[in-house]
């Protein structure tokens, strides 16, 4: 490895990350590195803090100086230079129905700032990236679920951002359409090098897409790794324990983080109700 590639500044890089709405720490002293150029995947219930966490990332909550950086820059200090190096997908819709798919992200190319000489030439390779570019000039409104995924998808990298950020992205599709989602993420990942941080609730994802997780639970990480060495370690465990049968899956790591009951650990009204409406508008 040579010593530009050891002194790279990583992706993300979160040193005691907290935020708090009230008295409620949402997240609580998160420390959590992402290496430019992998796949990353944030896991945890509802409320444990993820997307807390990613609007902190995003510059969207303020912190403190010296609390995240992203390659390097702080986001406190350097917050537009950080937005100019991210593409964001958030769990809301950010596709206007309205608007024909090449609006909607010419629109993204305007707000991030592509410059104009270059904006039409982007949009169209954004949307092609995407699989959308016999549809652009359609309504987003007529689109599919799985279609209006994608669309956000080439809105966010219009700007052609070296981290891009998902929050749920494949929610409330159905198994085709999330396939069909994810085949494009990694193929624009292969032909650029970007870095991908996600999060999903869907552990087969996780599994197949993602070179490392990090299993939150009440504002912190409680355990990380490939998925492959946290399956492992649970299997050893479990063997240690006298247990036998089945070897176990990333979800069965996820409930050993998270546990099995339903107390506070599900998210409140507001997160219920946004990710239904989400569902809905996508399904």
């Amino acid at each position: 490895m040579s010593g530009d590639t050891e002194t790279a500044a990583p992706a993300v890089d979160c040193t005691g990350l907290a935020y708090a709405f009230g008295e409620t720490n949402a997240v609580d002293g998160l420390d959590l590195t992402v290496a430019e150029g992998e796949v990353f995947g944030l896991l945890g219930p509802n409320g444990a803090g993820k997307t807390t966490a990613i609007r902190c990332i995003t510059t969207l909550l303020p912190v403190p100086p010296g609390m995240v950086r992203v390659f390097g820059r702080d986001t406190a200090r350097e917050r537009m230079a950080v937005r100019r190096l991210l593409g964001y997908v958030p769990q809301q819709l950010s596709a206007d129905a309205s608007l024909t798919g090449r609006e909607n992200v010419t629109l993204f190319a305007r707000v991030f700032d592509v410059p104009r000489r270059e904006r039409a030439e982007r949009v169209a390779q954004a949307l092609a990236a995407v699989g959308l570019a016999d549809a652009a000039d359609r309504m987003a409104g007529t689109f599919s679920g799985g279609m209006i995924r994608r669309l956000e998808l080439a809105q966010a990298l219009v700007s052609a951002p070296r981290l891009l950020i998902l929050d749920e992205p494949t929610i409330g599709l159905d198994p085709i359409a999330r396939t069909g989602v994810w085949e494009h993420i990694d193929a624009v990942r292969a032909a650029t090098g970007m870095t991908v941080l996600v999060t999903t609730h869907y552990m087969d994802e996780a599994d197949q897409h993602c070179d490392r997780v990090a299993l939150m639970h009440r504002g912190r990480v409680h355990a990380l790794g490939t998925p492959g060495d946290l399956t492992r370690g649970l299997g050893e465990r479990r063997r240690a324990a006298g247990a036998t049968g089945a070897p176990p899956t990333l979800e069965d790591v996820f409930r050993e983080v998270a546990g099995s009951g339903l107390d506070d650990t599900s998210g409140d009204f507001r997160d219920v109700r946004s990710t239904r409406r989400t569902a809905n508008r996508v399904g």
